[in-house]
């Protein structure tokens, strides 16, 4: 069964839908490039960078809600 997607996600899909062309007339295709490489490389550094400091004892040691 597949899962209900709730209104705040649906709004933020729409939005992130709606920034891309403004992002391609805005900032041409570089900047459009930019902007997937961003959102491409940033969950990935944010992992790495947090694994990092959870085996120095800095981070990742909070219980989750």
């Amino acid at each position: 069964m597949a899962r209900r997607k709730s209104h705040r996600s649906q709004l933020y899909r729409v939005a992130r839908d709606l920034g891309k062309p403004r992002a391609a007339r805005d900032g041409g295709v570089k900047g459009l490039a930019k902007r997937d490489a961003r959102r491409i490389a940033y969950p990935k550094t944010n992992t790495v960078i947090g694994s990092l400091l959870g085996a120095l004892g800095w981070f990742g040691n909070r219980r989750k809600r």
